[in-house]
């Protein structure tokens, strides 16, 4: 076995971390790249797949010929057969030259097929055929064409898995999956985490033209125990963040716990909308608006009913309440107050019924609410208009900034727009 000098390959590629997880997949990379065998790279999202890629493509003989790096789920699956495998001139709308794919100009040279996982079944079977026997044919053409290309795939998902849900080709798996390299996510790199850090601090520190930022010993810590889920990308972004916000260029752990996510691996999506995944989205935008409403009107009522019963037992108070008398006309005292009686009272004075508030008795608090919204002219219909020209009026008729108060989108406020017959 040759001598592989790690620390060279480290300082060629831009590498930092002396992880002993990392050094054995710079082996591994370095050990297969003079080698023709397809490479399987796995690993999570922002943990540098990539680098490993231009390592196996500089160190072979391959070094000369051209490297191309795709990124499978961003190319749309109507169009990954032409970038791939070229078109003829008049195969599909839009195709109006004969257009060579990245197979053909990559002839001789690498390609590093990033999220694998993402190709499309049909594309799968086309790459299937071009590592067992070089050939593919454009689309919209009967003709078979060779290429001498290695193939470096990478993945962040796990494919044997996609494999028995019938998502990805069992033989392309295997086919691919010659040599496999396992990129360490941050989490599990240890020191490495804060090598990186005043590596990124001292680069953008020369960028932005400042002091590079530096770390307390708790701060440190703190770091080091993060478990960061984007991993080197999401580390990068947080270190530029602190470099252009920060004017001590000393942070403290606590200081550094502002710019570290509080949910640690778990899912950022509220709890309520990750409740609600899958139903319908206007849940909130209708749903949601209603319940506020109806909350708010019950709590007013509430109020009202407390206000009146506290005034009828004030005699002072009784020409107050004949002067304001509209503002009682409603109150069904008999159904929503309950007597209480006082140590120091014979006469019980009323208080008004707990509503329940948990989320779980919403529909029944909508069916038990009186008939009050028909008396009072206050429906959902109608408070809803209400808040629409109410908005609009206070925006002086912007739509786009009447909808960001009112909490919907503007498409929803035109449809709301055009229900009510409001002219805008």
């Amino acid at each position: 076995m040759r001598n592989i000098d790690i620390q060279s390959i480290k300082q060629r590629f831009g590498i930092i971390g002396n992880s002993p997880l990392l050094n054995y997949a710079i082996q591994v990379a370095a050990q297969v790249a003079p080698t023709e065998m397809t490479v399987l790279i796995t690993g999570e999202s922002g943990s540098g797949k990539e680098s490993f890629s231009k390592i196996i493509h500089q160190l072979s003989p391959r070094k000369h010929g051209q490297f191309i790096a795709i990124n499978c789920g961003a190319i749309p699956e109507g169009t990954i057969d032409s970038e791939l495998f070229g078109h003829e001139k008049g195969s599909f709308t839009g195709a109006t030259d004969t257009r060579k794919g990245y197979f053909e100009v990559t002839d001789g040279g690498t390609i590093f097929l990033d999220e694998i996982g993402e190709m499309p079944l049909a594309t799968q079977a086309r790459l299937l055929r071009v590592l067992e026997n070089g050939e593919f044919i454009k689309v919209g053409s009967s003709k078979v064409q060779k290429t001498d290309v290695r193939v470096v795939a990478a993945t962040n998902v796990n494919l044997l898995n996609a494999v028995e849900k019938g998502r990805f080709r069992e033989d392309l798996y295997y086919r691919l999956n010659t040599v496999p390299i396992t990129v360490p996510p941050l989490r599990e790199r240890g020191e490495d985490i804060y090598l990186l850090f005043r590596k990124f601090a001292s680069d953008f520190a020369e960028r932005y033209r400042v002091k590079p930022i530096s770390l307390t010993p708790d701060a440190v810590e703190e770091l080091l125990s993060f478990r960061f889920p984007g991993n080197i990308r999401q580390l990068k972004n947080i270190v530029e963040q602190i470099s252009v916000l920060e004017y001590d260029r000393e942070l403290d752990a606590a200081r550094l716990r502002h710019y570290l996510p509080r949910e640690q691996g778990g899912s950022q999506v509220p709890a309520l909308l990750a409740r609600e995944h899958g139903a319908d989205q206007s849940f909130s935008e209708r749903d949601l608006l209603y319940k506020v409403l109806f909350d708010m009107r019950r709590d007013v009522s509430d109020l009202k009913k407390l206000v009146y019963e506290l005034m009828t037992r004030q005699p002072g108070d009784t020409e107050l309440l004949k002067e304001h008398s509209h503002l009682f006309e409603n109150i069904e005292q008999v159904n929503h107050v309950r007597p209480f009686k006082s140590p120091e009272q014979h006469e019980p004075y009323y208080l008004p019924m707990q509503q329940p508030r948990d989320e779980e008795d919403y529909e029944e608090r909508v069916e038990d609410i009186p008939h009050e919204t028909e008396e009072e002219g206050l429906s959902l219909e109608s408070m809803e208009k209400e808040m629409i020209l109410k908005a609009l009026k206070k925006h002086n008729n912007k739509r786009k900034y009447a909808a960001n108060d009112l909490g919907i989108s503007e498409r929803t406020l035109y449809r709301k727009l055009k229900q009510y017959d409001i002219e805008n």
